[in-house]
């Protein structure tokens, strides 16, 4: 099979034209998250309290939504998201012209299960490639956050004074268009549809999540949540970190940008590394760039340190989740997708809201260093334990 096959798949890029327009939603929420929040918050302890609700918002609908696809299909799912993406802007709107922080972090619960939602893009885009191709299918669809990581601080540029005298409105208001954008693709695209299995009692569905007892599943649970929890520990209060020593918006957003660049611009030739030299060794790469990424911003405060830090960070971050991916699309069966799927999405956005909540703690009480620190500690506890399993399992 070669890989104009997948170029020439109908389905598959319907999936990478929805997950692109969809996906440039993420950064825009990264800055409004952090800054709506920084104008409206009661004290500066609380600023990164709605991106925060974004994680935690992920941790009670990635299950729902898996379950929802495994019933009704990739498609009634995907659309159900984007519908909360649009209800999540809407409300942003409403919450600055009225100066309620309160509504603004709901809000962004609503954002944060659209984004949920949209991380099952990746499996949706392996079910529409044969399994040897499923690395780089993949790889690929990641590929659209690079469009993302450009359009979507440019649309928060240009529309965050569009309903001016209310800073940011407007921005809010571009995430809701966008992701109206984002229903046509996903209307006129056509989509496996899914195993029909059984109804299973409350008890049975428990029973089935000893599948999480398995090593492999573990092991690639364990891997996506530790690259994305860090991802989100470091990401989250950079904006905070570098208004609060002097620098402007626009060098914040400008950072984001080039952190977006760096998660997905790899994606290109992730999957065809992993082909290539398996999927192991490129986790293993994945977790090293993220320690390094720690140590720059243990090195200090400059413009250098927060764009070579937070550039690492997605590197890693790349690396570790697209192999997290794969690693558990590699020991799941068909019947078990769903469940599987939506407990490891789960996961992630636990580990993912425990971080957020505490980076803002961290960020408000100690300090980026001791943001940084802390980090590298829990990596270089992560890649010991996932090298030592690793092995064991070789």
């Amino acid at each position: 099979m070669r890989i104009s096959i997948i170029s020439r798949n109908g389905s598959y890029l319907g999936l990478l034209a929805a997950n692109t327009i969809l996906g440039s939603a993420m950064p825009m929420m990264i800055i409004l998250g952090g800054l709506a929040g920084l104008m409206l918050a009661p004290t500066i302890a609380m600023a990164t309290l709605p991106a925060s609700l974004s994680m935690l918002a992920g941790l009670f609908a990635a299950a729902p939504f898996s379950l929802l696809m495994g019933r009704r299909g990739r498609k009634t799912g995907f659309i159900a998201g984007a519908s909360c993406a649009v209800i999540g802007a809407l409300i942003g709107v409403w919450a600055l012209y009225n100066g309620n922080f309160v509504v603004l972090c709901i809000g962004h619960l609503a954002l944060g299960a659209a984004l949920a939602c949209y991380q099952f893009f990746r499996f949706a885009a392996a079910e529409t490639v044969s399994a040897d191709w499923q690395p780089v299918a993949i790889s690929l669809i990641l590929t659209s956050g690079l469009i993302a990581a450009f359009f979507g601080p440019q649309v928060f540029i240009v529309t965050k004074d569009a309903l001016a005298p209310v800073p940011l409105a407007g921005a809010y208001a571009a995430l809701a268009i966008l992701s109206l954008i984002g229903l046509i693709p996903l209307v006129l695209t056509r989509l496996p549809a899914p195993t029909i299995s059984p109804p299973q009692s409350l008890k049975q569905r428990f029973t089935s999540l000893s599948v999480l007892k398995r090593k492999p599943i573990r092991l690639a649970v364990g891997l996506g949540a530790v690259s994305q929890g860090i991802m989100v520990f470091l990401m989250v209060p950079t904006p905070l970190a570098m208004i609060g020593s002097g620098f402007s918006e626009a060098v914040a957003g400008d950072v984001i940008r080039w952190h977006v660049v760096a998660m997905f611009a790899p994606s290109f030739f992730t999957g065809f590394l992993i082909k290539r030299f398996g999927v192991k060794p490129i986790a293993i790469i994945g977790l090293a760039c993220l320690i390094l990424a720690s140590i720059v911003a243990f090195g200090g405060m400059a413009s250098v340190h927060f764009y070579g830090s937070l550039i690492m960070l997605g590197i890693g971050w790349n690396f570790g989740f697209i192999a997290a991916t794969i690693m558990l699309a590699n020991c799941v069966p068909d019947h078990e997708k769903s469940l599987v799927q939506g407990a490891n999405d789960t996961v992630i956005a636990l580990v993912s809201t425990l971080c957020a909540f505490a980076a803002g703690a961290i960020i408000a009480g100690f300090g980026w260093t001791m943001l940084a620190a802390t980090s590298l500690l829990l990596l270089v506890m992560a890649s010991a334990i996932f090298i030592k399993e690793t092995h064991k399992t070789a």
